[in-house]
């Protein structure tokens, strides 16, 4: 089985990258099964029900999200009833929506889930993702040998450690938030393929997708402003994981797939979908 995981869909420009590049990639890779991060997508904070139907519409076969997945009302009054719609496994019982799910890939099946770490934030506080990894590893094999563990953590510490925890248990852990694509990915010694960021799928000259200057002037004054999206040089980053039948990781490989600059002017939204 093959899986693409495109890396953090970050506003306008990701959303491009994405429907450009998902097309391009299926012809050169041919992944059996794609999953996306979408917890920038809409104005680079959070996904909308609208945006999450579209991207779904053009090809990603699950959204995760991790602490930015209530940040949309739209999205939290609908998120029970949508299945490709995920948020981290490790929250409050009472969460709305579901942190993982099976899927079927013709007569096969596919297990994905998402876990948040614990460092670096201040909105969404989830449970030990060390305690639950492997529970959660484990009541997943019952029903299929392939999981992949979409990791939203602050940490490069915190990811590595739970490479190392889930080890064998899993087909893949893949590292996201940060928006940045390491150098790492690797697969460990009991078959799990590992990467501590994916990287973004959006605009790479930005921080995180956002414009430059707009970042430069919040460290400076001390107030947060994330309403600038970046639009230049947009980008599909993400990994391919080719897994054998047994479950584990036979190969990895990091995705920097350029798409061409943004039509002029660039689209501001999806089109109405799914109302």
């Amino acid at each position: 089985m093959r899986i693409l995981y495109v890396a953090e869909i970050v506003g306008r420009a990701g959303i491009f990258a994405f429907k450009k590049g998902i097309k391009e990639l299926r012809q050169q890779k041919e992944p059996d099964f794609v999953i996306a991060g979408a917890d920038g997508v809409t104005g680079a904070n959070g996904l909308s029900r609208n945006h999450a139907s579209y991207l779904h519409k053009l090809g990603a076969h699950v959204l995760t999200c991790g602490e930015c997945s209530f940040f949309k009302k739209d999205l939290v009054e609908n998120i029970e009833h949508i299945h490709y719609v995920l948020r981290p496994v490790n929250l409050n019982y009472e969460a709305p929506g579901y942190g993982s799910r099976i899927y079927r890939i013709g007569d096969k099946k596919i297990a994905v889930a998402v876990l948040i770490g614990q460092s670096g934030f201040i909105r969404m506080h989830g449970n030990n993702p060390f305690i639950e990894a492997p529970l959660l590893c484990e009541r997943l094999r019952q029903e299929t040998p392939y999981i992949v563990l979409d990791f939203h953590a602050t940490t490069t510490a915190e990811k590595r450690i739970l490479f190392s925890l889930a080890d064998g248990l899993c087909s893949a852990v893949i590292g996201s938030h940060t928006r940045v694509q390491t150098a790492d990915a690797a697969i460990l010694s009991g078959g799990t393929a590992v990467i501590t960021d994916a990287g973004r799928t959006g605009s790479q000259l930005s921080v995180g997708g956002v414009d430059v200057q707009e970042r430069i002037t919040n460290y400076i004054t001390g107030i947060p402003d994330w309403t600038k999206e970046a639009v230049d040089k947009p980008a599909l980053q993400g990994v391919l994981i080719e897994i054998s039948e047994s479950g584990k990781a036979v190969s990895i490989e990091r995705i920097q797939h350029p798409v061409g600059p943004l039509p002029d002017p660039a689209p501001e939204s999806a089109p109405d979908v799914d109302r």
